[in-house]
């Protein structure tokens, strides 16, 4: 089974790589622009507004709450598209205030109790009006006196400026012009440094951040003085190297953004909770991070050490508990035993109330559990409680990963149709949609995993129509130079390379094991394998599955060892060795059994019925066989269906001859596999098909339809100039 659950099983802190801290230097709250929008929520919970107006502002309230500071014509602008009342109205409050005394706007945020306490109100206390309130009101009231000079002042050259901007204005008109004029798309992407006017809050620059990497494609960056007033650039051009792999400069942009914390050492204490100490060890986890991702384990541990001793030194215990995900994750990309580690990251992480981080850890401990052989119902039951923390904390990062694990999950123990409804659940996810000025969610690894299951199930069942469709969805989303795109590539490559095989293409097929080696060495060496095989070079197939199953089970890869000992035992058939396949059949379904590997486990069992009818043991085959006809049947492959079918057939005509009292059980069993091996155009399956359908005519006196399958199997064997081997030497 070809599979891309392989590629989910990274550890899901591998989803961001990235652990932000605020090393954007930012602190302060309360700025003008916020106490507009303060204002404009104090209008919306104090004054009478239409339904309509009131819906559409509450869609603006977030973006304005978590955006970037807009200069005052900016904001009124934005106010008046949805309610020119409610502008004019800010804006007159604003100007009594500019234009008056100090204690104006003392007097204004006293006035803020009145909205705030009432239940029934908007700004209620659990509301998320009501939450910007408190925020602001504790800011406020935390500011010394000299602060609230500084703050007031800087209100009035806020509005001044607007003031200067547009003399003519007259303030006693709903109808006039505010602010300046601008595109939409302007303050979606770019930003004026007469935006950046006052400084911004950690959660306005991250929110920024965001915007600026979330989409399929990079954003513009801004020029080096807007970076200068938003976050070191060096940080940026790393998240942006790291976006498009670039390792050389993601790297070098990291060392710098070192170099500049250090010679920015006067801004605070090295060890403490401000200042560049914290930026410091938070830089020196991505470090790791960036490592990790790299595959440059050594560094990644030398940095990790690093960042821990940094972060012991200042008692930082939530950068501690990064550090601590991160040295499992590390443990568990090296193929080692990680359980204790990671089990000790979710207790300390729950101790210290990180929901995010003690939910990665049980998903890596349901991700071990998985490989290790756990039951699917214990993995299903932790994964249901990482949803409810999920949930309860709006994780809905953590959601997408929760159910990309469980589509992995489902297609690893073969259950297909369990892992189609999974994958349909994550990509129609409400969370999906576009957000917060058109950023869109739908581009993480899970939903790249997600599609990529569709693609391999799709192609499973010969909807190569779809697989394109899908393809070319992930091709747009995750373009070729981004970071999950490997993902795609993988499977695109898999699913030609199975298409190909399947034809008997093998000339086509063999090109591809090149480039599958460079995304996955161990996938791109069974393909190998497979393809020596196909071109009956033995020899040289057994030493490469030998070396593969080595190291497989070095690596604890238990699904490819199976899948390894399943060749050999082809290899051994072609040599007429099916007593020496035997034990290594019998060793494959034990180990598929051991782990709940059914898919797998009901190939192997194909395998050994086919072993049996070689030994002339067709009985004992067919016995078996009925145990996987009906997983197989239920959520198997065509091919596989094809393969069980003709097999069954084989079986039957073998115990109770051509002349069996059932006929038409086996026309049914080799016409389903005809339909099958058809609409994967596997030509050579079908050929061995139409020679047992002749002999099975032949022998009940139907003269026409053995003539028929008779011709086909001719045409067959004319198109393929192949010599056709013995039907019963082949599964």
């Amino acid at each position: 089974m070809a599979s891309v659950h392989e590629s989910l099983y990274f550890n899901p802190m591998m989803t961001n790589g990235v652990v932000h801290a605020n090393v954007f230097g930012i602190k302060d709250w309360v700025t003008p622009y916020k106490i507009s929008v303060l204002l404009l929520l104090y209008e919306m919970t104090a004054a009478k507004i239409t339904a309509p107006g009131i819906r559409r502002l509450n869609k603006l309230i977030l973006p304005l709450q978590q955006g970037t500071d807009l200069t005052l014509g900016q904001f009124l602008k934005t106010v008046e598209e949805c309610c020119p009342q409610t502008a004019y109205a800010v804006k007159l409050r604003l100007h009594e205030m500019a234009d008056g005394e100090l204690k104006d706007m003392e007097y204004f945020f006293s006035t803020l109790t009145n909205p705030f306490t009432a239940f029934d109100s908007e700004g209620f206390k659990t509301s998320v009006v009501g939450l910007f309130m408190r925020h602001m009101l504790l800011a406020y009231n935390k500011l010394s006196f000299s602060q609230v000079y500084k703050l007031y002042k800087s209100l009035q050259h806020y509005y001044h400026t607007l003031a200067a901007d547009d003399s003519d204005m007259d303030l006693t008109s709903t109808e006039d012009t505010v602010g300046d004029r601008i595109d939409k798309e302007e303050l979606d992407i770019t930003l004026d440094e007469s935006e950046l006017r006052g400084p911004l809050s950690q959660k306005q620059a991250e929110y920024f951040l965001a915007r600026q990497v979330s989409g399929p494609e990079g954003r513009i960056f801004p020029s080096s003085a807007q970076c200068a007033l938003l976050f070191p650039q060096h940080y940026l051009n790393y998240l942006n190297s790291m976006r498009v792999q670039d390792i050389f400069l993601s790297t070098h942009s990291l060392l710098h953004y070192f170099d500049r914390l250090i010679l920015s050492g006067n801004e605070g204490k090295s060890n403490g909770d401000e200042g560049y100490g914290r930026s410091l060890r938070y830089a020196a986890l991505n470090l790791a991070s960036l490592h990790c991702r790299f595959g440059h384990y050594q560094l990644a541990d030398l940095a990790l050490q690093e960042a821990i001793r940094i972060a012991q030194e200042s008692n930082d215990h939530v950068c501690l508990q990064h550090c601590l995900s991160w040295l499992y994750t590390l443990e568990q990309m090296k193929g080692s035993d990680s359980t204790v580690l990671t089990e000790d990251s979710v207790k300390m992480a729950a101790h210290f109330c990180l929901p995010y981080l003690a939910s990665l850890g049980i998903q890596s401990l349901v991700q071990q559990g998985a490989t290790q052989g756990k039951t699917a119902h214990k993995l299903m039951d932790a994964l249901k409680d990482t949803d409810i923390l999920h949930w309860k904390h709006s994780l809905s990062e953590l959601i997408e990963i929760s159910l990309a694990q469980t589509t992995s999950i489902w297609r690893m123990y073969g259950k297909s149709t369990m892992a189609l409804q999974q994958a349909q659940l994550l990509l129609n996810m409400s969370s999906l949609e576009p957000v917060n000025f058109g950023v869109q969610q739908n581009n993480t690894e899970a939903f790249a995993v997600a599609l990529c299951h569709l693609a391999e199930l799709h192609a499973e069942q010969g909807l190569y129509g779809a697989v394109s469709e899908i393809l070319q969805h992930l091709k747009e989303q995750f373009p070729p130079h981004t970071q999950h795109a490997k993902l795609w590539m993988l499977c695109d490559l898999k699913i030609q390379f199975e298409r190909h095989m399947n034809e008997g293409k093998c000339h086509l097929a063999e090109p591809l094991v090149t480039a599958i080696s460079a995304l996955n060495k161990m996938e791109g060496l069974y393909r190998k394998a497979q393809v020596l095989k196909a071109l009956k070079r033995s020899t040289e197939a057994y030493g490469i599955l030998q070396r593969l199953q080595v190291h497989c089970e070095k690596m604890k890869c238990t699904e490819m060892v199976i899948r390894v000992m399943l060749a050999t035992a082809e290899l051994h058939w072609e040599s007429s060795g099916f007593s020496t396949a035997l034990p290594l059949l019998l060793q494959a379904l034990a180990l598929a059994r051991q782990h709940h590997l059914q898919s797998l486990a009901s190939e192997t069992i194909l395998h050994l019925a086919f072993t049996q009818l070689m030994l002339g043991v067709p009985e004992q085959a067919l016995s078996i066989l009925h145990e996987a006809i009906e997983p197989i049947l239920a959520n198997g492959a065509i091919m596989d269906k094809g393969r069980a079918l003709l097999l069954a057939a084989h079986c039957q005509m073998a115990v109770a001859g051509f002349s069996s009292p059932t006929p038409i059980l086996h026309q049914s069993f080799l016409h389903s596999a005809a339909a099958y091996f058809s609409k994967l155009n596997c030509k050579e399956r079908l050929r061995d098909v139409h020679y047992l359908q002749a002999q099975l005519y032949r022998s009940l006196g139907q003269t026409s339809q053995c003539n028929r399958s008779a011709m086909l199997f001719r045409l067959l064997d004319q198109e393929l100039q192949s010599p056709a081997p013995p039907v019963y030497m082949r599964l």
